[in-house]
């Protein structure tokens, strides 16, 4: 029997800071609620009944060891393009909201962000602009053999050398050899050292 292959829906978060999650998902994503009361939130942004979701009860509270607990690493939205990404990025930065680290995947280039909870958030578009593509470059590129991860990069110099015209693919081959590395200790990935 084949298998009837589903969406991916929504996610939901455990949450003891409702109002902040869900003003932040709207400030960063555009999630708006549908619904919302003193201890839920159904929020989407697009057609969907909702995306990400909130729930808080008595007795939530953070987890001082969530670094070293297995669990979800993050969840992430794609841009259509590289310059929605790039302006998302201008756009949060100037709301005073900072990715934690940026990595060229080599298939995405992706920002990850804090939420109020501690939870990574990417914000991602496909380099290739085509998920085939990037798919096939996944299963058959030495590149991504040799470095799964990605080449981490300054958002700031990648978008400013956007800005003054660099093509997409200049950058995306400068972010790869690390010509936009990031000054200062390696990132914070959320993982045990």
């Amino acid at each position: 029997m084949d298998i009837i292959k589903p969406a991916f829906h929504h996610v939901t978060f455990k949450t003891s800071r409702l109002v902040e999650m869900v003003a932040w998902y709207g400030r960063v994503v555009g999630a708006t609620p549908n619904f919302q009361d003193a201890n839920n939130a159904w929020t989407t942004n697009d057609a969907a009944n909702h995306r990400v979701a909130f729930l808080s009860a008595p007795g939530l509270g953070d987890d001082p060891d969530k670094r070293s607990h297995n669990g979800m690493h993050h969840s992430a939205f794609e841009y259509e393009s590289f310059d929605d990404l790039m302006s998302s990025y201008a756009r949060l930065r100037d709301e005073g909201i900072a990715p934690a680290f940026c990595l060229d995947h080599g298939m995405t280039i992706s920002l990850y962000y804090r939420d109020p909870e501690g939870n990574f958030v990417e914000l991602q578009c496909d380099s290739y602009g085509d998920w085939k593509q990037s798919s096939a470059w996944m299963r058959t590129s030495p590149d991504f053999k040799a470095n799964p991860i990605g080449t981490f990069f300054d958002p700031e110099r990648v978008y400013r050398a956007h800005k003054d015209g660099a093509g997409f693919d200049a950058l995306h081959v400068g972010m790869r050899k690390g010509d936009y590395e990031p000054a200062g200790a390696p990132p914070d990935l959320g993982l045990p050292i």
